[in-house]
């Protein structure tokens, strides 16, 4: 089956428009920016030189490295947010938070004329063992986190690549961990926030803002800046220990159908929490070619992978097969720097599916992934793609239940117990293109019908594309919008901060 012809005749159809100055936005950030700068001083509002340079270019997504702001905040404590906050909130101007700045969808983690706070100043992490809590500053990046707190023996349930930050957290999180502990959001003990006027709360799950400590367990950036996490602590070992057992294979494309069977099935048929299964195809184009390879990573915590639950992937011929004794350090390491996740200076995207463990599903999605790939990365297309994978993160039932235990989060519906896989669809485009031409953006959100979340499951916010309604697709849609409207009656968030849509 070919991809739809009429979306190349489209390549000729997405002249560039001229872009015209919004004289009133401009104004509102200039006087926030002077009035931010007249609490706070020029050491920690930059509007110019060296740090504001590095920080308004470092975006992964290079997309947001070209925007802008009309100052950058660097805050090194709570109160220089709630500064910032109010006179944002005052001047009514636009603003966009950044903590490890690894956001693949344009203008979440960084504004065109508008205030841009950064949090490359708090990246603190410590560790609690009186309470076993873990806590964060939102600047920290994963990698950063764990070589902290590893020489206690434990760790926070966070990201898979160590150059992802906090933000994570905020979208739910799905880590190495996630299996036995649940979401990273679920690990929430307590979250300092700064509300859109300025106002700092600590939210629990048990005090006056325990409807907004669970709101933030998947609300992304919608309902306040946090300043610290206290999270739950998770003891994997030092790095001299290694409990864990895994690592990465990688096969040629042509066992991409016996791949999305077994994953198909590891979805359907496995529950054990100590397992984690992350499975990806990925197409390049080299030397004007296109290739395709799977890499399967695949851990778990004892001594050895159990052929129960691995034998299928295991049976398959491979390319490359790396697995051992792993320490927690090493497995977060095993998606290295060198992988597309940390590359920066390239337009990325990503967009979001869940499927249940049928398997024709992943069949199917297979199918509609290699027809899109197939047509728009080939050179002759003028997509200026150059990357393009679809990745199946298995979500047992065990971390379903172990999130439930811990309260539970807005995300999953009170009535799935199955596990499922969340699905990602991301592409990343030549150096030089600085955004993706409208005739791949066409294709893109036709591959997302074409692949759509099986009934009832929620959407990953963190993989998603800015148009897809991830929030509709939560099972607590309606305790978010109620808890929007409480802290936000004048929708100043979305009115003013990209995110997602749906509040």
């Amino acid at each position: 089956m070919r991809f739809f012809d009429f979306l190349l005749l489209s390549l000729v159809a997405g002249a560039c428009k001229a872009s015209t100055v919004d004289h009133a936005t401009a104004a509102a950030s200039q006087q926030a920016c002077q009035r931010i700068a007249g609490h706070l001083g020029a050491s920690i509002v930059q509007s110019s030189g060296a740090a504001y340079d590095f920080a308004a270019s470092n975006a992964w997504n290079f997309a947001n490295a070209l925007l802008r702001p009309t100052c950058i905040v660097f805050p090194s404590q709570a109160a220089h947010v709630q500064a910032a906050m109010r006179e944002i909130y005052r001047a009514k101007s636009r603003f966009a938070v950044q903590a490890g700045s690894h956001s693949a969808m344009k203008g979440w983690n960084n504004v065109q004329d508008g205030v841009l706070i950064v949090f490359s100043n708090m990246k603190n992490a410590t560790y609690n063992p009186a309470s076993d809590s873990i806590i964060l500053e939102p600047g920290i990046h994963w990698g950063e986190a764990t070589a902290t707190l590893s020489r206690f023996g434990v760790a926070p349930v966070g990201g898979r690549v160590g150059d992802v930050g906090t933000g994570l957290l905020l979208g739910g999180g799905l880590s190495f961990l996630s299996p036995s502990q649940g979401y990273a959001a679920d690990n929430f003990k307590a979250l300092d926030v700064v509300l859109v006027d300025g106002r700092l709360i600590t939210a629990t799950a048990t005090n006056q803002y325990s409807d907004l400590f669970r709101a933030m367990k998947g609300g992304a950036n919608r309902f306040g800046i946090v300043t610290r996490y206290e999270v739950q602590a998770v003891h994997v070992g030092t790095d001299d220990e290694t409990p864990f057992f895994g690592g990465f294979i990688i096969y040629d494309g042509s066992t991409a159908e016996a791949l999305s069977k077994a994953t198909a099935k590891y979805v359907r048929e496995v529950n054990d929490p100590q397992a984690v299964l992350l499975t990806t195809f990925t197409t390049i184009v080299l030397q004007g070619v296109l290739q395709t390879i799977a890499e399967v990573f695949l851990f778990y915590r004892g001594t050895s992978l159990p052929p129960s639950i691995f034998g299928d992937f295991l049976a398959i011929p491979a390319l490359v097969t790396q697995v051992g004794p792993l320490s927690y350090t090493q497995v977060l390491a095993t998606i290295g720097p060198e992988s597309v996740n940390a590359q920066r200076g390239f337009v990325q995207h990503m967009g979001a599916s869940a499927l249940a463990g049928q398997e024709q599903l992943y069949l199917d999605a297979l199918t509609h992934y290699q027809n899109f790939t197939n047509t728009f990365m080939n050179p002759a297309s003028g997509a200026g793609m150059n990357y393009s994978t679809l990745a199946f993160t298995a979500v047992p039932a065990s971390q379903i239940a172990a999130g439930r235990a811990k309260g539970g989060n807005v995300m999953i519906p009170a009535n799935l117990k199955k596990g499922f896989a969340a699905v990602q669809l991301a592409q990343q485009f030549n150096p030089g293109v600085s955004a993706i031409p409208s005739f791949v953006q066409q294709g893109i959100d036709l591959l997302f019908r074409q692949v759509p979340p099986s009934p009832g499951l929620p959407l990953y916010v963190n993989e998603c594309d800015a148009g897809q309604k991830v929030f509709e697709s939560y099972g607590g849609y309606e305790l978010l919008k109620a808890t929007y409207r409480k802290y936000d009656p004048e929708r100043f968030n979305v009115q003013h901060c990209q995110g997602p849509i749906g509040l």
